[in-house]
């Protein structure tokens, strides 16, 4: 702006004193000449106490001068280049915004959009000079050392709007330390010359309303809020371009001063700067004498507590875990949190907020947040080929810090619980079988109970084995028949059957499939028990353990639901992401690191499994929950409880959606769960009805999905959608056991240790049945089956009765034509057993 122009406000105002029209001025400035005398008097006064004050260390300045001028050039560049910290913005798929990460509360406002008010106050009260000199102002140095001398201390400052940028610049954008704040603020006069002489070399390259608007949108105004739309937010909830003169003023003022001019604080002090600033507003006639008298009358007009948006995930309601985990998961993708914090950047996450509100209901009428000992949280995934959206993260608990009122930062829905699944690990099992060859409708044995020869690592109740160790045994609760296809097996989860499969099948097939399918923490986190600190699925695998199947290892709820998701796409896997996308502040797109899809199984064994699944809500452990809801869709799903009933789980999916809920003991010492029945939520007991997946989660599950009453549910506006065919391979699997039986080599005659340890190395698993003989105990008398070889062993006696067996046998294949999968909604005529802890 050119010599002589006008630093004042022209102002029309109403009869009310709003502000309609406020204009900079630039006619040229007609001062009087008295007016130009005294300030040519002042200034050569003030050169003349300057140079006699200053006389004593001007040769050490110099050399300060040449030391300073080396960074004056990259400080002044940096300036008009570097952008300042800006806060960063979630956003959920409808665009409004669920979170807000910031070191400093900064929203950047052009220089044409800020409000002229608050320009004509901060000229007015810091530099009203600032659009006639050249980034220094000798007469106002001059004036303020008269000043400061003849009053014996320092009253009053000299320095300009610039070389206050230039500060506020070096210690709140430049410095990102500490240290390199307190250097940039140090009583130095090398800093000083510093800053002197890059506000000079500022104001040949910027103009006088960018350096004002760069200030105002970089100084801090307290309450962590920082430039002028922030400082409008954060005090008056209220944009900035609606500053009216007296709030303009109060923001003015307290730059000054931040923290002791705290209106909150300290409103009287506020108040009384806030006049001072209007008064000089009046003096300098950028605003009329009766209208800054009406604008003193007025009151703080503060909101009623800092408008100021929360800053990280504390603070944001339901959405906090979803808020939680987006930032766990941009961290692993290589956006670090003081990136967050200062970046500046959007982003557009996965969040349906109309699924995490029906989510939140449901987990809470389950279990009420309150409840001791029992949380509950849920995890919704979006299927697909190419992405895998997580759209709902929701637990009782409320996401906060307040331990009184059952708060917790603890990631609930997404992060590894150290308590188990239960019998949802079924499926991995299942799904190692049908990738060896078997199909869902292969009949299976459903012993009563059963003692594995092939684990160990049993309770005590269970027969001594080899080595001093126990071999692993488990129970059924309830009736079942002696056979049922894999499909039913996995509706009704008879647990002797599946220990049984394991053994065909072996953990460690059992353990990869589950990491397939979406149990990546299997790989990543250790096994606590296991003192060479292996992850959980090497240990488990290592040491043989037949528990997997019943699935006892620590949980991700998020995990689960995208083992569902991944079934759901045909058997390709894909991250759980919370995010559509990050843009930088300039718009533009940030790549992000994360892990490529990938085709972890079949599309035909993916299709089988869920079908293979689809008995659940009609004849299997959650048909009770999904009645009480009226859920009438084809779905897959699967319970689990674990063996001491301190946890149970669901897992439900659709073709369109996947989702898993986890009921646990959240408490330091998890205790076993019981259910007093009706609607009350679970409580710690020591017998009595307990806790099962088919109970808490799966109510959650159809609660949130379909609905309660009138309220509709997450699913309700969905069209149905079928489940897929299944292909012959994956219903009656493959016929490979006279095969098989060819390659194993023969064992009959030798003793039992001798076979055991021949067939093992073959790659056979051995199961022993005991048989009357004449031959000496122990000998191996016959052999039979495929790849689970059943070994005849002599008692030693022959005896007066038919024979029978301790063990169940494989049986021969059936002839007769086995039944197509059910994947309907129909109900099943034959009797329905006993729910177990499925």
């Amino acid at each position: 702006m050119g010599e002589g122009v006008r630093d004042r406000v022209s102002i029309r105002v109403s009869n009310k004193l709003d502000i309609t029209d406020l204009t900079w001025d630039d006619e040229p400035v007609r001062r009087p000449r008295a007016i130009r005398a005294r300030l040519a008097a002042l200034c050569v006064l003030g050169g003349l106490l300057v140079a006699a004050t200053l006389f004593p260390v001007v040769g050490a300045l110099g050399m300060v001068a040449v030391r300073a001028g080396d960074t004056v050039d990259t400080t002044a560049t940096e300036l008009v280049a570097k952008d300042p910290p800006l806060l960063t913005t979630m956003l959920d798929t409808s665009g409004r915004p669920l979170a807000h990460h910031y070191d400093q509360y900064r929203v950047l406002v052009p220089a044409n959009k800020i409000a002229v008010t608050m320009k004509a106050a901060i000229v007015a009260i810091e530099d009203q000079r600032f659009y006639e000199h050249e980034g220094v102002d000798l007469v106002a140095i001059g004036r303020a050392l008269v000043t400061n001398t003849l009053r014996g201390k320092v009253s009053q400052g000299g320095s300009t709007l610039t070389q206050q940028y230039v500060k506020n610049y070096l210690t709140h954008i430049a410095a990102e330390t500490k240290l390199e704040q307190t250097k940039a603020q140090e009583q130095s006069a090398a800093r000083k010359l510093r800053e002197l002489r890059t506000a000079l070399q500022l104001e040949r390259v910027l103009s006088k309303d960018e350096i004002l608007a760069r200030y105002l949108n970089t100084v801090p105004f307290g309450q962590k809020s920082y430039g002028v739309a922030a400082a409008a937010q954060t005090y008056f909830g209220i944009a900035q371009e609606d500053l009216t003169v007296a709030q303009a003023a109060l923001l003015a003022g307290i730059v000054n001063e931040p923290s002791g001019l705290n209106p909150y604080r300290f409103p009287e002090r506020a108040l009384a700067r806030r006049n001072v600033v209007i008064d000089e507003m009046a003096r300098q006639h950028r605003l009329p004498v009766e209208m800054a008298e009406a604008e003193k009358k007025a009151p703080l007009g503060l909101a009623p507590e800092t408008a100021r948006p929360p800053n990280g995930c504390i603070g944001t309601g339901d959405a906090g875990y979803f808020c939680d985990y987006v930032t766990k998961y941009l961290e692993s993708a290589g956006l670090s949190r003081e990136q967050l914090r200062r970046g500046g950047y959007t982003i557009r996450t996965t969040l349906d907020r109309d699924a995490l509100t029906k989510a939140k209901t449901a987990v809470d009428a389950q279990v009420p947040p309150d409840t001791e000992h029992a949380a509950n949280a849920m995890a919704i995934v979006k299927p697909g080929k190419d992405k895998h959206r997580v759209v709902a993260l929701a637990a009782n608990r409320p996401y906060g810090l307040q331990r009184d009122k059952h708060e917790t930062t603890l990631g609930l829905p997404y992060a590894m619980q150290n308590l188990g699944a239960g019998s949802i690990y079924k499926i991995f099992t299942a799904a190692a079988a049908l990738e060896k060859g078997m199909g869902i409708n292969d009949s299976l044995p459903v012993p009563g109970s059963y003692t594995s020869n092939v684990f160990m690592g049993g309770a005590a109740s269970c027969p001594m084995g080899a080595e001093g160790l126990r071999k692993y045994c488990v129970q059924n609760a309830g009736e079942y028949p002696e056979r049922m296809s894999m499909q039913d097996a996995l509706a009704t989860s008879p647990n002797t059957t599946f220990v049984q499969l394991l053994e065909r099948v072996g953990v460690s097939s059992a353990v990869d499939m589950a990491v397939r399918l979406g149990l990546r923490s299997l790989n990543t986190v250790r096994a606590g028990e296991d003192p060479k600190k292996r992850p959980i699925g090497k240990f488990f695998s290592e040491q043989n353990y037949g528990s997997f199947t019943l699935g006892p290892t620590p949980t991700s709820t998020l995990e689960l639901a995208n083992v569902g998701a991944t079934l759901a796409s045909g058997g390709t896997w894909c991250p759980p992401s919370p995010v559509e996308e990050v843009l930088d502040r300039h718009g533009r797109r940030v790549p992000l690191r994360e892990q490529p899809c990938a085709q972890v199984v079949q599309p035909g064994l993916a299709n089988a499994m869920t079908v293979g699944l689809s008995k659940d809500a009609i004849s299997g452990t959650a048909v009770a929950a999904a009645k009480a809801y009226g859920w009438d869709r084809p779905m897959a799903g699967k319970t689990g409880t674990t063996q001491e009933h301190k946890s149970s789980g669901f897992l439900g999916y659709t073709p369109q959606l996947s989702a898993a809920v986890f009921t646990f003991d959240d408490s330091p010492s998890p205790t076993t769960l019981c259910d007093p029945g009706g609607a009350l939520p679970p409580r710690p007991c020591t017998g009595g009805r307990y806790i099962y997946g088919g109970k808490y989660p799966a109510r959650t599950w159809f609660h949130a999905m379909n609905g309660a009453g009138d309220q509709p549910g997450i699913m309700t506006a969905m069209e149905r959608a079928e489940l897929p065919e299944v292909e012959d391979r994956y219903a009656d699997g493959e016929r490979r056991e006279p095969e098989t039986r060819e390659r194993a080599p023969s064992v009959v005659g030798l003793s039992l240790s001798e076979a055991r340890e021949r067939l093992a190395s073959a790659g056979f698993t051995v199961r022993v049945v005991q048989k009357a003989s004449q031959k000496p105990k122990g000998t191996v008398i016959g052999q039979s089956g495929g790849s689970v070889i059943t070994l005849q062993v002599s008692t030693g006696a022959v005896a007066a009765e038919p024979d029978s067996e301790a063990a169940v046998t494989t049986p021969p294949t059936s002839t007769r034509p086995k039944p197509r999968p059910t994947t309907g909604q129909s109900t099943t005529t034959r009797p329905r057993p006993s729910r177990t802890t499925g």
